[in-house]
């Protein structure tokens, strides 16, 4: 069988660069002890990933999710969170053992309450007005 070159594979993997990751992780994988999938022919490992490549024996995107999952240090689960009701209860409480934790949890109502009870504060009351008038250009001079 003929060598194989990179021209053979670029219809598999459109970017060479990609190419060459994804047969070289996939000749560290046969190097390591993954069965390969063609007739070797006294070729090396690299050569033989190639041939894989272009006979697509192998999965380019496989390969490629592979070797993705190899290079990254943190895998991100998914797990799904118990969904906890945060309105219309108006106490829990929690026995763990010796201690007791309690939680409040407002109801609607006291929310819109308490938002009605912030819009009635007059804005002139909470602002401090400056004693000297120069005091407000002081910083714009520096």
């Amino acid at each position: 069988m003929a060598r194989v070159t990179v021209e053979d594979c670029v219809d598999k993997v459109e970017n060479r660069f990609e190419l060459i990751l994804v047969a070289s992780h996939r000749a560290r994988m046969i190097s390591s002890g993954s069965k390969i999938t063609v007739e070797r022919d006294n070729d090396k490992n690299p050569v033989v990933a190639l041939r894989e490549i272009a006979e697509t024996t192998v999965s380019p995107g496989d390969l490629k999710e592979d070797l993705i999952h190899s290079l990254q240090k943190y895998v991100e689960v998914d797990e799904a969170e118990p969904a906890e009701p945060l309105i219309g209860i108006s106490n829990a409480s929690v026995d763990t053992g010796d201690t007791e934790v309690t939680s409040e949890h407002m109801t609607e109502e006291e929310l819109l309450k308490g938002i009605e009870g912030l819009a009635l504060v007059p804005r002139e009351e909470t602002q401090e007005e400056p004693e000297d008038p120069r005091e407000e250009d002081a910083d714009l001079r520096y």
